[in-house]
């Protein structure tokens, strides 16, 4: 079952007694959470029938006396754990799972993990339970998730802003949702979204960021690159080099898919590596520009570099250095 249906359902005033979130994509169980605990019951029964446990400070036997008691003055009561991976003897909710109460509307939020498919408890919420189990959106979905989050807020974004907004902001869908809101504050009337309003108020350089860095490798524009690198070397926050080289190794990883996909076709091509058909030419001209063995020793340079990076056979070269260095390697 998806959020999406867990909160339709609730709004339709259809509620099972037990539901269990788990997994590592908190944004969706925190969207649950938050409205079972604001919108499930009237502000003037929360009083009575709203409790809230969290899982460090939680004990278990408070837990189940709180879920079987009777709502006062309403039609249930929303009892809620939150962060109940942090809980002890959790398994001793167990009793209560088997047998839950019709008027309480238990709440479990599990994030980062999923309980053990083989313990009993497991087998308990899959037949007692509403599970609702999440992972980490893959980063080729960010873009389009972003896209419907953005069209949610009445608005549209051009594709270049929108690529801009992910790779700055990552796999953070919280945080996203935070910046398309502040940017929907910000637009006034206007109702899209440009590399312009990303620039002035998220705070992405349109000229000096990760994007326009892979465009000049890409391109092979030198110059381009060793200004970038420059910028970054000046502003250390805006791409520092552990966000640069997984970006650029994901580039061309795909760019390396160009020459086994088969097809020239644009379209079948952006279907086979997963990629916005916007930008499907950008791989094309980078497999064109550096040719199979070269896209092969990009893909090793940034192995290296992503070592180096870190220490591994270097004494503490500084970031900018690397990447100028790994850039004339690349092109030369």
């Amino acid at each position: 079952m998806s959020a999406e249906k867990i909160l339709s359902d609730w709004k339709k005033g259809n509620f099972k007694p037990v539901y269990w979130l788990e997994g590592e994509e908190s944004y969706f169980i925190d969207q649950i959470v938050d409205f079972a605990e604001h919108h499930i019951l009237k502000e003037s029964e929360a009083g009575f029938n709203l409790t809230i446990f969290y899982g460090k400070d939680a004990d278990w036997a408070a837990v189940i006396n709180a879920c079987r008691r009777y709502p006062m003055f309403a039609e249930r009561q929303v009892v809620l754990l939150k962060e109940a991976q942090q809980m002890r003897d959790i398994d001793k909710l167990e009793s209560y799972l088997e047998n839950p109460l019709n008027s309480t509307v238990f709440v479990v939020s599990y994030k980062e993990k999923k309980v053990d498919g083989r313990s009993k408890l497991a087998k308990i919420l899959k037949q007692k339970a509403e599970l609702f189990s999440t992972k980490k959106m893959y980063d080729s979905q960010l873009p389009e998730w972003t896209n419907n989050m953005v069209q949610q807020h009445g608005l549209t974004i051009d594709q270049k802003a929108l690529y801009l907004l992910v790779d700055h902001v990552g796999n953070d869908l919280s945080r996203i949702q935070n910046e398309i809101e502040k940017l929907a504050m910000n637009l006034g009337a206007r109702k899209n979204i440009t590399e312009d309003d990303i620039e002035n108020y998220i705070g992405v350089s349109k000229e000096f960021n990760v994007f326009e860095m892979q465009d000049a490798i890409a391109k092979k524009d030198f110059s381009k690159a060793i200004r970038i690198i420059q910028y970054f070397s000046a502003n250390p926050k805006a791409a520092p080099i552990q966000m640069i080289l997984p970006a650029l190794y994901n580039f061309f990883s795909k760019v390396f898919m160009v020459f086994g996909a088969g097809t020239n076709d644009e379209k079948q091509l952006a279907s086979s590596l997963g990629i916005n058909p916007y930008f499907i030419k950008d791989y094309m001209a980078a497999a064109k520009n550096y040719t199979y063995q070269g896209t092969e020793k990009i893909l090793l340079l940034l192995h290296e570099y992503n070592l180096r990076s870190v220490g591994v056979h270097d004494s503490g070269t500084d970031d900018a250095e690397l990447m100028k260095e790994m850039v004339v390697k690349m092109m030369y």
